[in-house]
């Protein structure tokens, strides 16, 4: 195992550059073996160049929170800082949105040197879920999109903030054990018999000012290039939904009450949009989709989309991920409908 991720990761990350840098470079090679006509193929590649280059802004201020916590900050200091009673804990996670409005992107790889470094998993993934809709970026943005209808704004804070709290809680009860992916250095580090879990921790030794900042650079380029890869292989897998699906078919799908509240939060997923622009996105359905429908569409798109399901498989187990969109789908799905009757 240790010997597939010390080959594989390398060739996966190296395979997506290649990929991306061919696409890119396309001088009508693409269209021949899609074929596809050029207008299509234009469209992807600026929707897959336009993706990329809207998410790793986020993905390197992410990286490099990640690297000035593991150089700067002590694991004694997380633990002081980080509540220990459950519901304090759910709350504290809940809320830190609010004062660090990243995006899913760049808070995985925060959240992932977080737990590495004490504080309890289930804080962490709230935290993910939680930050990119309860933050004030969003909050206006989404008041903007529907001047008209001040009351969804509220709806998609005070839902995503009920289904964080609801999900926190059952991670902190039945979460027992770490949740986080053993990485090649775990692994080569367990192979070796080594007492620390990086193979490559750039902060031993570092000593001084200038030390320090360049062992955070060197920690931050592990990190972009251990986590790009997934960013660009999901860019890749949302543009091509986006040039191939036909919106007007979908919303004549969509138009029931339920299925249409369940089929825009499908949407939500595969279009894998921003969760400061999507608001303006969920707007332009309106009169289309009933405003139950919108709410899941805004509340689970910054959850759960392509690109971060894959950054989150390349994070965490497996039965975690799965078993924590699954039970986030649902809850979504349900509080949508309710709020839309009794709110909306």
């Amino acid at each position: 195992m240790t010997a597939v991720y010390r080959i594989g990761m390398p060739l996966l990350t190296a395979g997506c550059l290649a990929m991306l840098a061919l696409i890119l470079a396309d001088n009508g090679w693409l269209s021949a073996i899609a074929s596809l006509d050029p207008a299509t193929v234009q469209s992807f590649k600026l929707l897959l160049l336009g993706i990329i280059l809207e998410t790793f802004p986020f993905i390197l201020l992410g990286v490099f929170v990640s690297a000035l916590l593991q150089v700067f900050v002590s694991d004694a200091t997380i633990a002081r800082l980080t509540p220990k009673h459950p519901v304090a804990g759910v709350l504290f996670g809940s809320l830190l949105g609010l004062l660090f409005p990243l995006c899913e992107c760049g808070m995985i790889p925060v959240v992932r040197r977080l737990i590495r470094k004490g504080m309890p998993p289930y804080i962490g993934m709230v935290f993910i879920f939680a930050g990119p809709v309860i933050n004030p970026v969003v909050f206006t943005s989404t008041y903007a999109a529907f001047r008209g209808q001040p009351g969804m704004a509220y709806a998609r804070l005070g839902l995503a903030l009920a289904i964080c709290l609801v999900l926190g809680l059952l991670l902190s009860r039945f979460l027992k054990r770490n949740p986080l992916k053993r990485d090649a250095y775990e692994l080569a580090a367990a192979n070796n018999g080594s007492t620390s879990i990086y193979e490559h921790d750039h902060s031993q030794g570092a000593k001084g000012l200038w030390g320090r900042m360049t062992a955070t650079l060197a920690h931050a380029s592990d990190e972009l290039f251990d986590i790009g890869k997934y960013v660009i292989l999901g860019a890749f897998l949302t543009a091509i939904v986006q040039t191939s699906v036909d919106r007007e078919v979908l919303a004549g799908i969509g138009s029931g009450t339920w299925s249409g509240s369940a089929f825009m939060m499908g949407l939500a997923f595969l279009l894998s949009l921003c969760s400061t622009s999507d608001a303006f996105v969920a707007a332009s359905f309106n009169g289309v989709f009933a405003p139950s429908a919108l709410l899941a569409f805004l509340v689970f798109g910054p959850m759960v989309d392509l690109k971060s399901v894959l950054m989150l498989l390349g994070t965490f187990r497996t039965k975690v991920v799965a078993a924590v969109v699954l039970l986030l789908f649902a809850l979504v799905l349900a509080g949508s409908l309710l709020t839309g009757r009794f709110w909306l």
